[in-house]
């Protein structure tokens, strides 16, 4: 019997540090932000409805979407993001549940569906269980200014347009306190994964 794992956080938590823990330790891990790329590729439907959308001034020279261009219109604009959402979000989707459904017919133990936006997207449906990649907003605040560069108020819009890991933690199975080093995030894991029975 397969576990079908959402496995969530919010933007510099340190999502992306625990899903590669997991594909280290052979399990696979289905990342809504990795298929959002591929569902935006030129020639997909997708990549169409958006140009069609937003207009050709979002793309780079080579045709390809310019994600910077097109992230400086949706944070500041809900409308427009919600836009964007509603166009890329089903596309993701179907590329997920191809892949999951892969996954499950190999008999594979647990199947991580890496979803950055697991709550606000109402995606738990496709998941077993969640798993909540938590970290306190200073921390947080910190790692991405200091990851992307991003003064003080940017980083807090980019925060600040995601549901509060606070809200997210009433929502989650189990969490991963993630405020400490590495090795305790992977201890913590591998409680996780003994009590489930996948290792």
């Amino acid at each position: 019997m397969s576990i079908v794992v959402g496995l969530t956080g919010g933007i510099a938590s340190g999502k992306s540090t625990v899903s590669s823990m997991l594909i280290k330790k052979g399990f696979t891990v289905i990342d809504a932000d990795l298929e959002s790329r591929f569902a935006v590729e030129k020639g997909e439907e997708a990549y169409h409805q958006i140009i069609n959308h937003f207009g050709e001034e979002i793309l780079h020279e080579d045709g390809s979407i310019d994600r910077e261009k097109l992230g400086s219109i949706i944070f500041h604009n809900p409308e427009e993001r919600q836009v964007l959402n509603q166009i890329v979000h089903p596309a993701v989707r179907k590329r997920m549940l191809r892949k999951k459904k892969d996954a499950l017919s190999k008999g594979e133990k647990m199947i991580i569906m890496d979803i950055p936006l697991l709550y606000e997207s109402k995606l738990t449906s496709m998941v077993d269980q969640t798993i909540l990649v938590y970290v306190d907003e200073e921390i947080q605040l910190d790692r991405l200014m200091k990851r992307n560069q991003l003064s003080k108020e940017e980083a807090l819009a980019r925060i600040q347009s995601q549901m509060p890991l606070s809200e997210k933690l009433q929502l989650a199975d189990v969490m991963i306190n993630n405020n400490g080093t590495v090795e305790e995030t992977e201890q913590q894991l591998m409680e996780i994964l003994t009590k489930w029975n996948v290792i």
